[in-house]
């Protein structure tokens, strides 16, 4: 007989059974970004915003977080939780923005500009965190540049988050570096005015580092941990999403009296997508793949994590609305 749906629901049941057993087998803890497959989402002990998960982390008791997301975002977790094993079900998940810097490209342009402070989206590695000054995520950035004395600022690796933050923020010269988010570039400005003409009623809610174009057709702009307090805050019933559609899961669970819109098609972050519950139990089962950072690392970048907490008054461990 041919493999039906059925057969997959049966399938991804036994793996979720088999992924409770091993959790608790390892004492483990389960934390799951937003753009994951929606079964990783149903799985998730924490789910969330990439530093606000990490920081999560640290006030669980477990020995293991799997971390259901990609590597910047693992080891910013092995970053702020020292003494607990930090696992990525599949290795192969990076982040292409992140690799668009380097530690040593960002020492040449610190050089360039010696009077400039160095801000940091979470978005990176940790050898670049550990190179810059503050760190910053989509939902403080601002306040974080605000926060800095000095009137430059080298702003990796984002070009269109910096863009935003320069906006509104005309009082520093912020130096851009030429990094982007490869999904988020994917709307493009026509998309928009098809989605707001087949939606006329609907609010558009965009994540920054969409390009100004889309973001200047967009009534709301924040990260993804902004987005469900706008929507739910919102008296509006229908919405654009201009960000990852792994976002549309968990806002359409959340707010079911309201319908939500992707402007395109093509916003799939495929790194997001590479997870999957066989990946997720393979890990628990085999404690892969661990991620680990040096300690030289781990220390300065820890440092740059710290002070943006300082800078936007928030406490360690408190939960940040990040990516």
């Amino acid at each position: 007989m041919p493999y039906s749906q059925k057969d997959d629901q049966k399938y991804n049941e036994a793996l979720k059974k088999q992924i409770e057993k091993l959790k608790k087998k390892r004492n483990a803890v389960i934390i799951v970004h937003n753009y994951q497959r929606e079964e990783i989402q149903e799985i998730a002990d924490i789910s969330g915003d990439s530093l606000a998960l990490s920081q999560a982390a640290v006030r669980t008791d477990a020995d293991v977080i799997v971390f259901c997301g990609v590597h910047f975002m693992a080891e910013s977790a092995a970053i702020l939780n020292p003494g607990k094993k930090v696992l990525l079900p599949v290795k192969e998940a990076g982040c292409p923005m992140a690799d668009m810097i380097t530690p040593e490209k960002l020492k040449a342009t610190k050089k360039q500009y010696p009077g400039a402070a160095v801000v940091c989206y979470v978005n990176s590695s940790a050898a670049v965190k550990a190179e810059s000054d503050i760190a910053c995520t989509s939902s403080n950035a601002i306040e974080v540049v605000k926060s800095l004395k000095e009137k430059q600022i080298i702003f990796v690796p984002d070009k269109n988050l910096g863009r935003y933050v320069q906006t509104q923020v005309p009082d520093k010269e912020i130096i851009l570096w030429e990094g982007f988010c490869p999904t988020h570039i994917r709307v493009q400005e026509e998309d928009m005015l098809k989605a707001k003409k087949l939606h006329p009623n609907a609010e558009v809610v965009s994540h920054p580092e969409c390009n100004p174009d889309v973001l200047a057709l967009s009534d709301h702009i924040c990260s993804t941990g902004g987005m469900f307090t706008y929507v739910k805050k919102s008296n509006s019933k229908e919405f654009i999403i201009g960000t990852e559609c792994g976002m549309l899961y968990k806002l359409q669970k959340d707010n079911q009296d309201k319908k939500f819109y992707l402007p395109t098609e093509n916003l799939v972050c495929a790194h997001m997508k590479l997870t999957t519950l066989g990946w997720v139990a393979h890990s628990l089962e085999m404690l892969v793949h661990e991620i680990t950072v040096s300690e030289d690392i781990r220390e300065n970048a820890a440092k740059t994590l710290e002070r943006m907490l300082a800078a936007t008054g928030e406490k360690k461990g408190a939960a940040i609305a990040g990516y």
